[in-house]
C-alpha cells in the first residue's frame, strides 16, 4: 500500500476555510482526509482539496473514505470477480428497437439539456446541485406517472456526506425480475478551477449523459403504455450523484447492492455523448479498458445494427466513470462515449463546457444504442454463466 500526502500550491487561498458568502449556497472544498484509490493496489490519503490537484492533472481515482475498512495488505480485503454471462451474439428486438428510435425527439433533448445546464452548478455539496437532482427527480416523475405502480419504482438514494441524491427508476421484469439490467448517468458537474465559487454548467460532462438517458426513459414508458408489454428482466436507470468527487455515489449505490447480493447482469454507463470534434468522421467510442469483453462485444454488435454512425475501440484508465464503481463490487460493465477518448470534449470541468457545443444528433445516437441495450438485454432469457 502506498499511503502518501499530495501538495499543492496552485491557488493563492485555502479552500479549506469558509472565506466566501456564496448566495447559491456552495460548500467549499474541504480540508479532512480521504483515502482514494488509483488503482487495483496503490492508495494515498490525501487532504480534499488534494483531489482537485489530482483531477487537473488527468488522474482518476475512487475516493474510498467510507470503504477504507476493506483495505488489508494494500488491496482490498473481500474483491469480487466480475462474472462472464452469456450476451446475444444475434439480435432479437430489431423490428421493435427500430420503431421505437424513430420516435426520438431532439427537440425533447434539448429543452431537457436547456434546463439540467440552467444550474450554476450541480457540484455535490452545494445547494444547486441538490436541487438539479429534484429537477431530475421530478422529470423521471412526470415520465413514469401513467405507469403502473407495480411495474415502476422511483427512489431517491441518500447519501450521507451531502445531500444531493442519487435516483434509481426500475421497471420490474415479469420473468426473471432478479435479473438486473442497468442504464447510467451521473448528473452531477464540477468546476476544476474553483468548484465552490465558479459556475459548472457541464453541458456535455453530464448533461449530454442524463439527458440521452432521460429521453431513452421516455421513449420506454411509452412503449409501454401503447404495447402493454414490458421487459422479462428488471431494467434500471441509474442517475447517480457525485461522480466528480471521486465516483462517491455509485460506490454507495453499488455497495449496497453488492450487501443485499442482488444480481445486475449488464451496465452500460452514458456519460459524455454530445461532443462532436471533427463531423466528417463522425464516430462513437467503445471503452475496452477496465471493461467487461463479452458485455463490450455486445455493445459493438448493437452499433453496427442500431446506430448511424460508426465506433472506434479506445481506452479511458482506472475508475473513468461510473461503471468502474459497477466493476469494482462484482457487476459486468461497459461504457460507450462520444468518440475515441482522445477526441473528447476539452471544455470539460469548465464554464465552457455549454450546449451550444454539442450535437444533439450525437446525443440521439446514443439513445439509439441504450434502447436497443434496454430491448435486447431486458428481454435476454439466457442470463447464465459461461
Amino acid at each position: 500500500m502506498k499511503i502518501g500526502s499530495l501538495l499543492i500550491s496552485l491557488l493563492p487561498l485555502s479552500l479549506g476555510s469558509p472565506v466566501f458568502s456564496l448566495p447559491f449556497g456552495e460548500v467549499p472544498f474541504g480540508s479532512e482526509l480521504r483515502v482514494l484509490q488509483l488503482s487495483a493496489d496503490e492508495f494515498v490519503t490525501v487532504p480534499e482539496t488534494e483531489k482537485l490537484f489530482l483531477r487537473r492533472r488527468g488522474t482518476n481515482f475512487f475516493d474510498i473514505t467510507s470503504h477504507s475498512g476493506q483495505i488489508a495488505g494494500g488491496k482490498l480485503k473481500d474483491e469480487i470477480p466480475v462474472p462472464d454471462y452469456l450476451y446475444p451474439t444475434e439480435l432479437n428486438e430489431i423490428e421493435t428497437v427500430s420503431k421505437v428510435n424513430k420516435m426520438i425527439n431532439t427537440n425533447s433533448m434539448q429543452a431537457n439539456l436547456a434546463e439540467i445546464t440552467s444550474f450554476y452548478t450541480r457540484y455535490y455539496k452545494s445547494q444547486s446541485g441538490f436541487e438539479a437532482s429534484e429537477w431530475v427527480s421530478s422529470k423521471i416523475i412526470e415520465s413514469t406517472e401513467k405507469l403502473p405502480k407495480e411495474i415502476v419504482s422511483v427512489k431517491h438514494f441518500d447519501h450521507k456526506e451531502w445531500a444531493q441524491y442519487s435516483i434509481i427508476v426500475q421497471i420490474k421484469g415479469y420473468e426473471n425480475p432478479d435479473n438486473v439490467v442497468v442504464i447510467g448517468s451521473h448528473l452531477d458537474s464540477i468546476n476544476l478551477l474553483l468548484p465552490s465559487i465558479l459556475p459548472a454548467p457541464g453541458a456535455d460532462d453530464n448533461g449530454s449523459g442524463t439527458t440521452t438517458n432521460l429521453e431513452a426513459l421516455r421513449l420506454i414508458v411509452e412503449h409501454i403504455l401503447s404495447s402493454g408489454k414490458t421487459f422479462r428482466n428488471t431494467v434500471e436507470f441509474h442517475f447517480y450523484s457525485a461522480e466528480e468527487g471521486g465516483l462517491l455515489g455509485s460506490q454507495d449505490v453499488y455497495g449496497e447492492y453488492r450487501a443485499q447480493n442482488k444480481s445486475v447482469m449488464a451496465m452500460l454507463q452514458q456519460d459524455m455523448t454530445g461532443y462532436v470534434r471533427d463531423p466528417s468522421n463522425e464516430h462513437i467510442g467503445v471503452v475496452t479498458d477496465y471493461t467487461t469483453p463479452a458485455l463490450t462485444s455486445f455493445m459493438k454488435l448493437a452499433i453496427d445494427n442500431y446506430l448511424d454512425i460508426p465506433y472506434v475501440e479506445t481506452t479511458c484508465g482506472y475508475a473513468c466513470s461510473d461503471h468502474g464503481s459497477a466493476l469494482k463490487n462484482g457487476y459486468p460493465a461497459s461504457f460507450v462515449i462520444e468518440s475515441d477518448f482522445k477526441k473528447t470534449s476539452k471544455f470539460i470541468h469548465s464554464t465552457l463546457d455549454t450546449m451550444d457545443r454539442l450535437s444533439l444528433s450525437h446525443m440521439a445516437e446514443h439513445v439509439k444504442l441504450v434502447i436497443g441495450t434496454v430491448f435486447e438485454l431486458g428481454n435476454w432469457p439466457y442470463f447464465t454463466k459461461i
